[in-house]
C-alpha cells in the first residue's frame, strides 16, 4: 500500500503515456524519457492520451507498485502540460486531480 503524505515526492508526466506498458515499460519510461531513478521512492504519475486513466508507479524498497485508476465517466481535468517532461506535485494536489477536480494552477514545490 502507498501512503501519500505531505512529504511524499510526486512527479507527474506532462505527456501522455502508452498504457499497454507494464511495470518494466514504465520503469524504462522513468529512466529513458524522464531521466529519473524509478527506485528513488518518488511516485511517478502518468495519464493516457484520452485522459480517462491514470497510472502511478512507486518503488517501496522491496518491489514496484503499478496502480491504475480509470474513470467511469468524463476525463481528468487540469492535467499539467508544458515543455518540461515532468511536473512536481504535492500529495494534496494529486488527491484533487484523482477526485476529478481541475487544478487552476500547479504550485511549484520548493
Amino acid at each position: 500500500m502507498i501512503a501519500l503524505t505531505a512529504t511524499s515526492r510526486i512527479l507527474l508526466s506532462t505527456q501522455p503515456a502508452d498504457f499497454r506498458k507494464g511495470i518494466d515499460g514504465f520503469v524504462a519510461l522513468c529512466q529513458q524519457v524522464l531521466n529519473q531513478d524509478p527506485r528513488s521512492g518518488v511516485v511517478f504519475v502518468f495519464i493516457n492520451r484520452s485522459k480517462t486513466m491514470v497510472r502511478a508507479l512507486h518503488y517501496d524498497g522491496t518491489g514496484f507498485w503499478l496502480m491504475t485508476k480509470r474513470l467511469s465517466k468524463g476525463r481528468f481535468l487540469g492535467w499539467p502540460s508544458g515543455t518540461a517532461p515532468i511536473n512536481p506535485l504535492a500529495a494534496k494536489q494529486l488527491s484533487l486531480l484523482l477526485r476529478g477536480q481541475a487544478l487552476t494552477r500547479i504550485v511549484p514545490l520548493s
